[in-house]
């Protein structure tokens, strides 16, 4: 069975050497000396509620940059970022412009509604950036909106800090070029949005004897042209966990509209909720599918199905597959 790792929102805090010739050594602790240690926080999102307490610093542009300051205690500061449908941003707490020993997270929230941006974030990081700043290489926006990035510090230095805002792909290229030949395509895996997750479970609860998992990833894309399907493919069977598929030597290609006769009845909601979620024309999606069976012995007969589904507007992969064994 292909194993799932969980999206992990924070990473472990980093140590970094300085550059520059061999390090001085620390002279060991004789008899009576006080050795004492310190380490940095991690920067949590933002308690909820925060309506009433985060202060809005002011507009971040996609392709510009933004300084604040930390003040003299821990907290939290948010920054709204307006963009089109499928953009795709980096966002950073950068090393250039931003203060010694400044410790950060950094949080994504919308798109805002007559609600307000939410209390889940989209994404988020703590120590990704250099040192223990904060760094989201891709963050792909389905909806046009406004959206909220919160900069959060643990240790409040009355430094500034500096958050910029890259375009990497989609609807944010200025006068785009159509994609290389061969051009490949770089996966990096997200959480599952929280609609589909109900839908995948309701489905897993009908029947004892099959059972699908549904797996995003994202990809940067900043060509006129769309990924290819195989492109698409060769990422996913390129990670260790789908590596059983592939010795299928005749993959099935299907339109996405094919594709729905293919999926268990119990999980067809999926199809149209999938479009309807990354905002995805169904005939541009495609779909890949690659099949391997095998047996655990008597009465262990399994075939399961991996459908690898490209959404190039979007700049999604969806992996869905389908399993089913004996009972």
């Amino acid at each position: 069975m292909a194993v799932r790792g969980a999206m992990l929102w924070m990473s472990a805090v980093g140590l970094m050497g300085a550059c520059g010739g061999q390090p001085e050594q620390t002279p060991a602790p004789e008899a009576g000396d006080t050795v004492t240690t310190a380490t940095q926080s991690l920067v949590p999102a933002p308690p909820t509620p925060f309506d009433s307490y985060l202060y809005i610093a002011g507009n971040l542009s996609v392709g510009s940059a933004v300084t604040g300051n930390t003040g003299t205690s821990a907290n939290y500061e948010g920054y709204t970022l307006t963009v089109a449908a499928h953009t795709q941003v980096a966002l950073e707490v950068t090393h250039l412009g931003t203060g010694m020993g400044v410790d950060t997270g950094l949080y994504v929230y919308g798109p805002k509604t007559q609600y307000g941006y939410g209390f889940m974030p989209r994404y988020g990081d703590d120590d990704s950036g250099y040192g223990e700043l904060s760094k989201l290489p891709l963050a792909t926006f389905n909806q046009a909106g406004e959206y909220l990035v919160v900069v959060g510090w643990s240790n409040g230095l009355a430094k500034n800090y500096r958050l910029q805002a890259s375009c990497v792909g989609g609807a944010c290229v200025q006068n785009p070029a159509p994609a290389p030949a061969g051009a490949q395509v770089t996966v990096a895996q997200f959480p599952l949005e929280g609609n589909l997750r109900a839908l995948l479970n309701t489905g897993n609860a009908y029947r004892e004897d099959m059972y699908s998992f549904l797996d995003r990833y994202d990809f940067a894309w900043p060509y006129s042209t769309p990924a290819s399907l195989d492109a698409a493919a060769a990422a996913v069977l390129a990670r260790s966990e789908y590596r059983g598929y592939r010795n299928d030597p005749t993959p099935d290609t299907y339109t996405y509209a094919a594709f729905q006769a293919r999926m268990y009845g119990q999980f067809q909601p999926l199809h149209q909720a999938i479009l309807d979620t990354y905002g995805e024309d169904g005939a541009n999606a495609q779909v890949k599918s690659y099949f391997r069976e095998f047996s655990t012995g008597p009465n262990g007969d399994n075939w399961r199905t991996l459908n690898v589904i490209l959404l190039p507007a979007s700049r999604h992969v969806l992996v869905y597959e389908q399993t089913a064994h004996e009972i």
